[in-house]
C-alpha cells in the first residue's frame, strides 16, 4: 500500500530527516560568516583605492598620503590615493558609498562629511548607514586671523570691537557650510557677537579677500596662515584647540585668549569605508591606521601641515560622528543656513 505524500513528509520530519527552516537559516548564516572569514583571511590580495573627496594639496590630501604610504608598507599592497573633489566632498563620498564593502576602497574625509547632512537638502547616499567608520587620522585646527588694519591685538579685543559694531565686522569663508564658516559661527556664538559672513568659492579666494582688506577676519588652517602671520600680513588671535599648536607656539588657544572657557572647534579627518565591510578587515585597517598615525615620521609629516595627529578606532569615530552631526545641525539652525 502506497503511503500518501503528506504522510511520508510527516514521517521524515518526525524522524529528523528533513531540516527545519530555522536549521536552514542557521546553516546559511554560518556559511556566510565562514565565507566572510575566508575573504578576510585572504585580504588584502590587490591594491587598495583611497578616495580623498578634496583637491590635491589640501589638508585632507596632506593627511591621506603619508598614512597611505605607511599602511601600504604594513599591508604589503599598494594604496593608491585618488582625489575625487567637488561639492564639499559629496562627489567622492558617493563613489565610496557605491563601492563594494570588500576592503579595497576606503575614504579619507573631514568632518564636513557629517555637516553635509544638514547643509544639503538631499544626498545620493546616507551619511551613516552607507559607510563604515574605521578610525581617525588627525584633527584639523584653525586659527582666528585678522587684517592688520583692524585695531585689535587679541581675541578679547576682537570680541569687544565686534560687540561695539554688531553685524559690521566682515569675515570670509570658503563657502556656506564650509569648515571655516562653521568655525567662525561657533566662535561668534560662544562669544555672543554678530559678524557679517562673506562666502567665497574656495579657500584661496577667501584668503585673497582678507589679504586685500575686503574682509577683516577669517578662520584659516595653520599652514595657510603661518606664512602670512610671520610676514606681518595677518595677525593671529587664537587657535581653535585647547592647547597650543607646535607650528604656532606663540599663539594661545581661543579658550584662553578670548576668555571662552572650554571652547574648542577642531574638525577631524578620518578614514571610512563602504557599508557592510567584514569586521576582521575593518579591525585590520583600523589597527594599521593607528600604527601609522603613531609613527614618528607620519606624525612629523602631519604636524608640518598644521594637523593634529589623532589615534582612535571605529567606535570612537562613530561616536564622534554622531556627536558632531548634532552640533552642526544646531549651528545650521542657529545661523539660518539654507540647505543647498
Amino acid at each position: 500500500m502506497n503511503t500518501p505524500p503528506s504522510a511520508t513528509g510527516a514521517s521524515r520530519r518526525s524522524a529528523g530527516l528533513q531540516p527545519t527552516a530555522g536549521a536552514l537559516g542557521a546553516a546559511l548564516l554560518a556559511g556566510m560568516i565562514a565565507s566572510a572569514q575566508v575573504a578576510a583571511q585572504a585580504w588584502p590580495a590587490k591594491p587598495i583605492r583611497m578616495i580623498v573627496p578634496w583637491p590635491g594639496g589640501g589638508s585632507n590630501d596632506a593627511a591621506a598620503r603619508p598614512v597611505a604610504q605607511k599602511m601600504s608598507e604594513a599591508l604589503g599592497v599598494p594604496i593608491v590615493v585618488e582625489n575625487r573633489a567637488g561639492a564639499a566632498g559629496t562627489i567622492g563620498a558617493e563613489v565610496v558609498a557605491r563601492a563594494p564593502g570588500d576592503g579595497y576602497t576606503v575614504m579619507v574625509h573631514s568632518a564636513t562629511h557629517v555637516s553635509n547632512a544638514s547643509t544639503y537638502k538631499t544626498l545620493s547616499y546616507r551619511t551613516f548607514e552607507d559607510f563604515t567608520p574605521i578610525g581617525f587620522v588627525s584633527g584639523q585646527p584653525w586659527v582666528l586671523v585678522a587684517h592688520p588694519s583692524l585695531p585689535v591685538k587679541t581675541a578679547r579685543d576682537f570680541i569687544a570691537l565686534a560687540r561695539s559694531q554688531p553685524g559690521k565686522l566682515s569675515y570670509g569663508s570658503s563657502g556656506n557650510g564650509s569648515s571655516p564658516h562653521f568655525g567662525m559661527e561657533a566662535f561668534a556664538s560662544a562669544a555672543k557677537i554678530r559678524l557679517m559672513h562673506v562666502p567665497y568659492r574656495g579657500g584661496p579666494q577667501s584668503m585673497a579677500s582678507l589679504l586685500g582688506g575686503e574682509t577683516v577676519a577669517s578662520t584659516a588652517t595653520l599652514p595657510n596662515a603661518i606664512g602670512q602671520v610671520k610676514g606681518g600680513k595677518l595677525r593671529a588671535l587664537g587657535v581653535s584647540t585647547l592647547v597650543r599648536q607646535p607650528t604656532m607656539p606663540d599663539v594661545p588657544p581661543l579658550a584662553e585668549s578670548a576668555g571662552l572657557s572650554g571652547f574648542e572647534m577642531n574638525p577631524w579627518i578620518a578614514m571610512l569605508g563602504p557599508a557592510n565591510m567584514p569586521r576582521p578587515v575593518v579591525d585590520r585597517l583600523a589597527a594599521e591606521l593607528m600604527r601609522a598615525v603613531k609613527d614618528p615620521e607620519v606624525r612629523r609629516s602631519l604636524e608640518s601641515q598644521g594637523l593634529d595627529p589623532w589615534a582612535g578606532g571605529p567606535e570612537e569615530l562613530s561616536a564622534r560622528m554622531r556627536k558632531d552631526f548634532e552640533r552642526y545641525a544646531a549651528l545650521v539652525k542657529a545661523i539660518g543656513l539654507q540647505a543647498q
